[in-house]
């Protein structure tokens, strides 16, 4: 069974072209969000752009739009985005954008309309926080990064 919830959503003016987000397959869980660049911009290797989506959404109160990079501008072109996920929070009514990252070795050009991000909505917990003085002990305790894995030293 699929969870649903109703989302309102706005073009920015200028961006009737373009098409919606939406979902690419029955069973995927994000939906594909499309470039909103006037020209063509080129993300040279090691740099980053902030680009623009030409919507604005009105996220229910106690869900949030997770912006995730896509896996296949990962896979070929070493494209990420880097706030990821990035959180569009309910009471946000701006424009979307992703700060997309050029992790690759060549030049990447964003084109008007490319599938360059996907929004996952998911919902969120608020948590109550409570100071304690100790908290319970547990086998891992204060061990960090790479505690619980082998080492490949």
């Amino acid at each position: 069974m699929v969870n649903q919830v109703t989302l309102k959503i706005q073009r920015v003016e200028g961006n009737d072209d373009l098409p919606l987000p939406k979902y690419m397959t029955d069973g995927a869980s994000g939906m594909d969000l499309f470039s909103a660049v006037t020209d063509p911009v080129v993300i040279l290797p090691k740099g980053f752009c902030v680009i623009p989506l030409g919507i604005k959404i009105a996220v229910p109160e106690g869900f949030e739009a997770q912006i995730r990079p896509r896996s296949g501008l990962s896979a070929k072109y070493g494209i990420g985005l880097l706030n990821s996920p990035g959180t569009i929070d309910s009471d946000y009514r701006g424009e979307i954008k992703v700060i997309l990252f050029n992790f690759g070795e060549e030049p990447f050009v964003v084109n008007r309309g490319d599938r360059i991000a996907q929004m996952v909505i998911s919902p969120i917990v608020k948590a109550d926080l409570i100071e304690y003085d100790n908290l319970d002990e547990t086998a891992r305790g204060e061990g960090g990064f790479g505690h619980t894995g082998k080492s490949n030293d």
